[in-house]
């Protein structure tokens, strides 16, 4: 027997038990089609997200691919100690730290300022025009962007170091030189997805109830005032939500993008942890090592998203969990 906050007893025994237990087997009835439609996605989940996880044992063998994981030999933690020495890491961490903190600083905030402002224009039709032409490179392959670059910032005959030349300057090899890679990376990156990732934010926006926006007309609040007081509120916990969630995938500098992009040249200033694993994996065949890279990848990211809800939840009152 427990007493409740109101002083009155909470049956524990078998009885309530048994009570609570046929309650929630009649639950489970009432709704059996909805747990059957379940169903599917839990074994997808089962079979193509849990059970390859049993890979991750790699990571503390010397794997021979002959062997198999049974009969390769264990070595416990000497591959992340490789890892930790690793010269050639130490850069690719740098390099991964620095893109993706490029990229939230400077790429962020902009799908935020397009929602922001596609909420205050009043022709629907331009209204869509502009979404439909910021969202199309979206559905753009890496591969067809890598060339289109390619092309355009050529040294001989691109567009760009054309109009250069134009105003008297030399040709750049900006996909060759370490100095400018980094920037070619954070520029089209964001290109191709600022216009995509402003739907989640332009939705968020919507659901703002628009009464509020009637009532601060009347107090004779402006198109500017009515942004900052009720729109950008509106969606802070969407912002919070997915600059979170950002944060988790700090060491995802973006893989696919890099490694349609990069060569030997600019392993300096792009090499990230994603095509490091790549090259080291599938390159090398040295499996064990780049199962322990992607497992400290992992890792990171999980305790980066832990630490970002809880500095939300605790300065700013809003979190996932």
């Amino acid at each position: 027997m427990k007493l409740s906050k109101t002083g009155t007893a909470i049956a524990r025994g078998p009885a309530a038990l048994t009570k609570r237990g046929g309650r929630r087997w009649r639950l489970f009835r009432g709704n059996l089609d909805m747990y059957l439609l379940l169903l599917p996605g839990i074994v997808f989940l089962l079979l193509f997200k849990y059970t390859p996880m049993y890979g991750v044992v790699i990571a503390f063998q010397d794997f021979n691919i002959f062997s198999g994981i049974s009969g390769s030999e264990w070595v416990g933690m000497d591959q992340f100690q490789k890892l930790i020495h690793s010269g050639d890491f130490i850069q690719v961490l740098v390099n991964t730290l620095l893109i993706s903190l490029y990229k939230i600083v400077l790429l962020f905030p902009i799908p935020i300022v397009i929602a922001l402002l596609l909420n205050e224009v009043r022709k629907m039709f331009f209204k869509r025009t502009i979404q439909t032409i910021i969202y199309l490179p979206h559905f753009l392959s890496w591969v067809i962007i890598s060339g289109l670059f390619v092309t355009i910032l050529s040294p001989t005959g691109g567009l760009v170091n054309e109009m250069i030349q134009a105003f008297g300057g030399h040709p750049v090899s900006f996909l060759t030189d370490n100095h400018f890679f980094r920037s070619v990376v954070v520029f089209t990156a964001g290109w191709k997805e600022i216009g995509w990732n402003a739907i989640v934010f332009i939705a968020a926006v919507a659901g703002i109830d628009q009464e509020q926006y009637e009532a601060a007309a009347i107090d004779g609040a402006g198109r500017i005032r009515q942004m900052i007081s009720i729109t950008l509120p509106g969606i802070m916990a969407t912002i919070v939500l997915m600059f979170i969630l950002r944060i988790g995938s700090l060491l995802e500098a973006g893989t696919e993008q890099i490694l349609t992009m990069y060569n030997p040249l600019v392993y300096k200033s792009g090499d990230v942890i994603g095509t490091y694993v790549y090259r080291m994996g599938l390159g090398q065949q040295d499996y064990s090592f780049s199962t322990a890279v992607g497992l400290f990848n992992s890792a990171v990211g999980f305790l980066l998203i832990v630490m970002g809800n809880m500095l939300s939840r605790k300065f700013l009152q809003r979190s996932i969990w």
